[in-house]
């Protein structure tokens, strides 16, 4: 009788077409999942993947053998995950990626009371820019913006995603500031590299009234992380455009101050992301709800608005 762990290492190694992209997906080594795969193999007395330094590529026999294992895997995992969740006991590593700085400020303070509630789950969070495939990559969960909802992924929005422009109180010192977005063009500004695609941030900046202004910055540095953006922005080096869970400790300290308050831009919303399966397992389900409660508590969808509080209701 084969092992799941033999099983889901030969399933993962085809999906990924390598070991390493397995083992990070299983949270194991590629060195685990190799020894894994090669004792199935010696086990049914076949080859089934051909072996290069570049990547793994299936036999006839593996691709037999990945059509015959590979749903009644994820069948069997899902029962797994559903007697899990009828114990009512979350349990097992929780793989969640969140971008780094968001993370650290936002999401990383709440782990202390979910351990508390939940002391058989094993985090094992990375803190990562990028957007990660979240079921290729083995996640859990994932917290971020502007993530693409692939297939078989859902988002439960936690804050929106705005964009505003930001300033030291000695950079703005003697200068008369902008009216509208439009006038960021007479200032030096600090601009936000994507790194995502290595091209310039352009913001199109809305108001409580529904008016809308493109923001042409004259970039005097140019970054691609928000976190140094914000400490550019600190040391006098222009204004910034940035988002407003970047600037907000800083705000709140008067180390910043907002350069056209009535102004923001929209990138959408702040998420969880996990995947849509009928059996979710219990320690992510706990995990999203808990994260979803501790937003709600900490009122951070209304901090992190760009919109000041009242405003909506003036404009109309």
């Amino acid at each position: 009788m084969e092992t799941l762990a033999n099983l889901e290492s030969f399933v993962r190694s085809a999906q990924a077409c390598s070991f390493s992209g397995a083992a990070r997906r299983m949270s194991l080594t590629p060195a685990a999942v190799s020894r894994n795969v090669a004792m199935l193999e010696r086990n049914i007395g076949q080859r089934l993947f051909q072996r290069s330094t570049r990547r793994l590529t299936l036999t006839e026999a593996g691709e037999r053998f990945l059509l015959e294992v590979e749903q009644h895997l994820d069948g069997v995992q899902a029962a797994i995950a559903g007697m899990t969740q009828q114990q009512g006991e979350p349990a097992g590593v929780l793989k969640v990626s969140v971008a780094v700085s968001f993370g650290v400020d936002y999401v990383l303070p709440l782990l202390p009371a979910f351990l508390e509630r939940y002391p058989a789950v094993r985090p094992d969070w990375q803190f990562d820019n990028r957007q990660v495939d979240l079921i290729a990559e083995g996640y859990d969960a994932a917290i971020g913006g502007g993530f693409e909802l692939g297939p078989g992924v859902v988002a439960r929005a936690l804050a929106p995603a705005h964009i505003i422009a930001v300033a030291s109180p000695a950079f703005l010192r003697g200068r008369k500031p902008p009216a509208d977005p439009s006038g960021l063009s007479a200032f030096d500004c600090i601009g936000l590299r994507s790194t995502r695609t290595g091209r310039m941030r352009q913001w199109l900046m809305r108001n409580a009234a529904g008016a809308q202004v493109a923001a042409q910055p004259r970039e005097h540095v140019v970054v691609n992380d928000p976190a140094a953006a914000c400490r550019a922005a600190q040391l006098g080096l222009g204004v910034a455009l940035l988002p407003v869970a970047s600037a907000l400790p800083l705000l709140d300290s008067g180390a910043l101050v907002r350069v056209l308050p009535k102004w923001h831009a929209d990138l959408g919303s702040i998420s969880i992301y996990y995947a849509n399966r009928k059996l979710l397992p219990a320690k992510t389900r706990a995990f999203v709800d808990f994260a979803v409660t501790h937003f709600e508590r900490q009122r951070l969808a209304e901090r992190l608005a760009g919109i000041p509080a009242g405003a909506k209701a003036r404009a109309r």
